[in-house]
């Protein structure tokens, strides 16, 4: 069964289930040496991105040792922690060396994280990641704004249709200003927000991973090697496990 999405006020974001606080007490090691896999030139491996056919946003070397695959969203205050503490450090000591890479599946909450996560998919896998982690490091204002919008009008919003509804929600709360001012022109996240095809693949995208993983906690979640990683929700309890698994495969 697909979820069904609805626009939440701020208040009730924080609430909504799905958003997983479970992280585990694993030690952070460094017990890894990582052999530094020769990157693109003229950059380093954090740099190159591409679409995955699961319907994710890769960042690293596509044919790296160990592909970390995440479940994010982009209302859940966990994620936006995660992005603050772990992401420096999984991008600047395993990414870039290119034996890890990143892949980031969307997990869409709620109305407004969906809605969100179309802006942030808008201009593809290259300006995925940096408008991604502008949103987290920004969550708390977007969010925030649902506080300014009155209940009537977000009444109104839940009664268009979906093609209607998401691109209005963006305008309410600001988003699509702010994603021009990063690169995603307004005309271009007209479209997006607009384009049932997207809902709908995100929808897909969210209820699949009910389907492929029933115990799954909510976001953030890690997958590494086709296995959901348990009581993993930050990287203190990611890392000696992302180390694992280079270990195993060294």
């Amino acid at each position: 069964m697909k979820p069904t999405f609805f626009l939440a006020s701020a208040a009730a974001l924080a609430a909504i289930a799905g958003c997983n606080s479970n992280a585990g007490d694993a030690a952070t090691g460094n017990s890894v040496k990582l052999e530094q896999i020769k990157p693109p030139a003229g950059g380093d491996w954090s740099q190159v991105y591409n679409a995955t056919e699961a319907g994710g946003m890769l960042m690293g070397n596509p044919e790296a040792k160990v592909r970390l695959i995440e479940y994010g969203s982009l209302t859940c205050p966990h994620c936006a922690e995660f992005d603050e503490k772990g992401a420096p450090q999984l991008i600047e000591k395993y990414v870039k060396s290119g034996q890890v890479a990143w892949e980031f599946r969307n997990y869409v909450r709620d109305g407004l994280d969906l809605t969100a996560t179309l802006v942030a998919r808008c201009n593809g896998a290259k300006t995925f990641f940096p408008l991604t982690r502008a949103l987290f490091h920004d969550q708390e204002q977007w969010i925030g704004k649902m506080q300014q919008v009155p209940q009537d009008q977000l009444t109104r919003l839940q009664a268009l249709p979906p093609n209607q509804q998401f691109l209005e929600l963006a305008k309410a709360v600001g988003l699509q200003d702010y994603a021009a001012a990063r690169g995603v022109p307004v005309a271009k996240s007209n479209q997006c927000l607009s384009d049932q095809a997207s809902v709908d693949q995100l929808i897909q995208m969210t209820s699949d991973v009910g389907t492929q993983f029933p115990n799954f906690p909510g976001t953030p979640s890690f997958v590494i090697g086709g296995k959901l990683l348990e009581k993993t929700a930050d990287w203190k309890s990611l890392e000696p496990q992302l180390q694992a698994a280079l270990g195993e495969r060294g």
